[in-house]
């Protein structure tokens, strides 16, 4: 009986193993395909000849990306969004899940306050109010038309303040009596018991203001002022436009192919992401599940 438990726990194993190996390769072989494709030559990618390994290396595609200052601007300039634009979405969600997370003991107006953010979930008012808003606002052609119409993430906040749901009234309580008002309170007690949530949301963040190219399309008029991905957007869009071209920038062009150019476009811009995830990932799960849970 007991070898054949233990038999059995070796197949259950066997086979977890293998689903979740399945799964990793679902996600590993993807990216290796795209990287492939980004160093190899435009014959080979037009062919359909790469799989996980470049055919015929070149670096023809980052060279055309690379090879402009304006890349360097774009680059700065998400860089400048995610720490700005996730500044301030952490400390409003920080501020605004705090009071929410409250029973309605402390709390009177809680619910009233809950279904109006709940409401802003379920309902937008459209892309043209939106635009008429920002633009009446004299936010257009500034960072803050790409950072402050989202400045509250609403999911996120639900996630934080649900996590904040789980930590014992008891130790609120013990620092109220003890004299701390309800800033220390967050500060000292609630932020530090909650750095899973905190950098589940702060992964969410980054990466939502990282990949955003909409929104600098439509709000940003000066090439100098648009975030990287709406920059390798435009490239892709216009990569057959070759008025504007030097001779030089003409031969690299050759080179590569749009499907070349969008792998090496994806590559660049999940580089930060791949860099970020791996200091945040203990925390993700637990974020995400406790965060997940409370009503």
């Amino acid at each position: 009986m007991v070898e054949s438990k233990r038999l059995s726990h070796k197949i259950v194993n066997a086979i977890i193993y293998a689903v979740l190996l399945i799964m990793a390769l679902m996600c590993l072989l993807p990216i290796l395909n795209t990287v492939a494709i980004s160093f190899s030559s435009k014959a080979a990618a037009a062919a359909g000849k790469v799989t996980f390994w470049p055919v015929e290396p070149t670096l023809a595609a980052y060279q055309n990306i690379l090879k402009d200052a304006q890349f360097f601007r774009s680059f700065f300039n998400s860089v400048v969004r995610v720490v700005v634009g996730g500044s301030i979405n952490m400390l409003l969600i920080i501020l605004t899940a705090y009071p929410l997370s409250k029973s309605k003991r402390h709390f009177p107006q809680r619910n009233i306050y809950m279904w109006f953010f709940v409401f802003t979930m379920l309902f937008n008012a459209g892309l043209v109010p939106n635009y008429l808003l920002i633009n009446k606002l004299g936010l257009l052609d500034t960072i803050w038309a790409l950072v402050l119409p989202g400045a509250v993430p609403v999911f996120n906040m639900i996630i934080m303040m649900n996590f904040f749901k789980g930590i014992p009234e008891d130790l609120d309580e013990a620092a109220s009596i003890d004299g701390a008002s309800p800033l220390q309170v967050l500060i000292r007690i609630y932020l530090p018991l909650s750095l899973p949530a905190l950098a589940t949301i702060g992964l969410f963040t980054i990466v939502g203001h990282w990949n955003a190219f909409f929104d600098g399309m439509i709000y940003i008029n000066t090439a100098s002022k648009i975030p990287l991905s709406t920059y390798i957007q435009q490239l892709v869009v216009g990569v057959t436009d070759t008025s504007h071209m030097t001779f030089e920038e003409m031969e690299r062009m050759e080179l590569v192919s749009s499907a070349t150019f969008n792998a090496a476009k994806v590559f660049v811009t999940m580089v930060p992401v791949l860099v970020i995830y791996p200091f945040l990932q203990k925390y993700f799960v637990k974020g995400l599940v406790m965060g997940s849970v409370k009503g």
